[in-house]
């Protein structure tokens, strides 16, 4: 039973900004509370004022050049005292962050240290806050990973963040916030780098420290279906506006606001696509009209890239020597093919190697073997200066936008420097071009101007869209490319995507843990496993007839827009992720499959389960 007294209360919060274009105000008279025990999501458009409202709570809004200018952040303690947190100083504040309150950013690479390994950062508060000594602290930082789910827990806390994957260090960015068992949790979409099996635990995990501790969560989220399934309360957001309050069941079966009404109608579900032939735009609803959705369908398919037997390693080194202890076999045994114009999902856990796969596509990374065939032009076997012209062809949409864009270049500078390298256009032409793309990515032309920094998250992610439609390439890779956008947006961009595609014939290898996104943006789907594909086929074959166990798996996490279906559950069952980590002399076998029909073909291994 929820406390009638909150511990949060803001009231008239407004947050400025200093830019070259003047003063922006990012969040202008918003109010709302948050009870003990109780879970308040807040949605809305990138830039719509949501994370920057988080942000003031830890007063870390002023280190993003920020200036709380008006309101009051009225925080209970839980000590008797009752403290404004826009008055607070420096060492007031130390003692709230980490302790008081915690907080799951957005970004995990911007959030850790890159020179602290895992457990010192885990540690680090612990110690600050909790008196502990730096054995009990590094005890309870495995604890807290085991809480995580973190494959090989011991072996982590002695890892540095550049040696994990995105969802991985997520997963270490939750367990620091929860490390101390703060009074306020604050979720910066905390999920977003998460695929499904892993969000629904982090979920779960979070809903019982809300109900058994009464600690109280802000979850800031773009995500509907998590919002269904974790929110007591919804707030909703517009240009730092409040323009909607209400019980979450109110605002999902009965909104008010036509802005709320477009977001519930561009949230793609699980299952809308049954007995549909092709991928379909999604439905977007402006000025009351809906768009009317059309297959994407391509006559005649003809093979654009074809994938046979690629196999990537990492070496795991260690002595004083450095010699090579043994091999991750991140990727193994891959084999697929993408046709002209169609796109080919990639879905599976955090490390189970679909972006590694992506990048040994393009040869950032160096497969150990196999082959690799764009076009009629084997990519393994180009030089350098070959590799460098073929790239024009196969761009990279990253999952991170921040690591992935220069913070000292202004946003116009990086959307043209692929044209540059390759000397396309006259001065005046690129110009066109990219006013041209930042329309289409739907972002203002004066954004031009401003740098990484000066963006939400997910207005990098439409800059990192925008720089690889530059050269027109053939094949997009696209690792997590809507992951950082809200509903609204991430169906323009997804719509984007499919008409570049219709119109252009660009092919796609789609990288996502978003199983709605692929369901309907794909053609074909293939299930990835420690390293493998476990299963492939057309989108209805792998949707509406799972075969392998994995893929079972994978669909019963996935949450529903729907908070009157509750699947938030601690007993999950979900089996532990083995480690890829095998010894030098190790020799995998080789993958065999069944073919269930036609096209669709299931992985027959004991080693994973199927």
């Amino acid at each position: 039973m929820l406390d009638d007294k909150p511990l949060v209360s803001i009231e008239k919060l407004c947050v400025e900004f200093e830019t070259n274009d003047g003063v922006v105000v990012g969040v202008k008279d918003v109010s709302f509370d948050i009870k003990p025990g109780e879970c308040v999501c807040v949605v809305g458009e990138s830039g719509s004022g949501k994370s920057v409202s988080s942000l003031s709570l830890m007063r870390l809004v002023e280190f993003g050049g920020g200036t709380i200018a008006g309101g009051r952040l009225m925080f209970d303690k839980g000590d008797g005292q009752v403290v404004d947190l826009a008055t607070q100083g420096g060492p007031a504040m130390r003692d709230i962050r980490g302790n008081r309150i915690g907080m799951i950013f957005q970004e995990p690479m911007t959030a850790l240290n890159p020179v602290f390994t895992v457990g010192d950062q885990l540690a680090e508060g612990l110690m600050a806050h909790r008196g502990m000594n730096r054995t009990q602290a590094r005890a309870r930082a495995l604890e807290i990973l085991r809480q995580v789910r973190m494959p090989e827990p011991e072996r982590r806390l002695d890892q540095y963040p550049h040696e994990l994957s995105g969802g991985m260090r997520q997963r270490i960015v939750i367990a620091i916030a929860m490390a101390c068992e703060p009074r306020l949790l604050i979720c910066d979409e905390p999920t977003t780098a998460l695929d499904v099996t892993i969000q629904a635990e982090i979920l779960a995990l979070i809903d019982r420290l809300k109900r058994e501790k009464q600690i109280a969560v802000l979850f800031i989220t773009h995500d509907m279906a998590v919002v269904a399934q974790m929110a007591d309360r919804v707030v909703v957001m517009y240009r730092g506006d409040k323009v909607e309050e209400g019980p979450v069941t109110q605002i999902f079966e009965n909104p008010r606001e036509d802005y709320t009404k477009m977001l519930l109608a561009a949230v793609p579900r699980l299952g809308e696509m049954t007995g549909k032939p092709a991928p379909e735009r999604l439905r977007l609803m402006r000025d009351g009209t809906h768009g009317a959705p059309e297959p994407i369908i391509v006559a005649d398919p003809k093979p654009l890239l074809t994938v046979r037997n690629l196999t990537t390693r990492f070496a795991v080194k260690g002595g004083v020597l450095r010699r090579t202890l043994a091999n991750v076999h991140a990727v193994e045994d891959v084999s697929f093919t993408i046709n002209g114009g169609e796109t080919l999902s990639l879905v599976g856990e955090s490390g189970c190697g679909k972006s590694t796969c992506g990048r040994s596509i393009l040869r950032l990374v160096e497969p150990q073997s196999g082959q690799v065939d764009l076009g009629g032009t084997d990519i393994l076997a180009l030089s350098p200066r070959a590799l460098r012209k073929a790239r024009r062809d196969m761009q990279m949409i990253f999952q991170d936008p921040f690591a992935s864009l220069d913070p000292h270049m202004k946003l116009y500078d990086q959307v043209a420097e692929p044209m540059q390298n390759y000397g396309i256009g006259s001065r005046s032409e690129r110009e066109d071009r990219i006013a041209a793309l930042f329309d289409r990515v739907e972002l203002p032309r004066h954004f031009m101007r401003r740098y990484p920094h000066e963006m939400s998250g997910g207005q990098r992610q439409r800059i990192a869209i925008a720089r690889a439609l530059a050269l027109n390439p053939k094949l997009i890779i696209a690792d997590e490319a809507v992951s950082a956008l809200d509903v609204s947006v991430q169906a323009q961009v997804l719509n984007l995507l499919m008409e570049l595609q219709q119109d252009m014939g660009i092919s796609m290898l789609f990288i996502s843990h978003d199983m709605a996104v692929v369901e309907r943006v794909s053609h074909h789907v293939g299930v990835m496993y420690l390293g493998r594909i476990v299963e492939m086929g057309t989108r209805a074959q792998v949707f509406e007839n799972p075969q392998h166990s994995y893929t079972r798996q994978l669909m019963s996490a996935v949450p529903v827009a729907d908070p009157r279906q509750k699947k938030i559950s601690e007993d999950l069952n979900f089996r532990p992720i083995p480690s890829p980590i095998h010894p030098v002399d190790y020799t995998p076998q080789p993958s065999v499959y069944r073919e269930v029909a036609p096209g669709h073909r299931v992985l027959v291994d004991p080693v994973t389960h199927g």
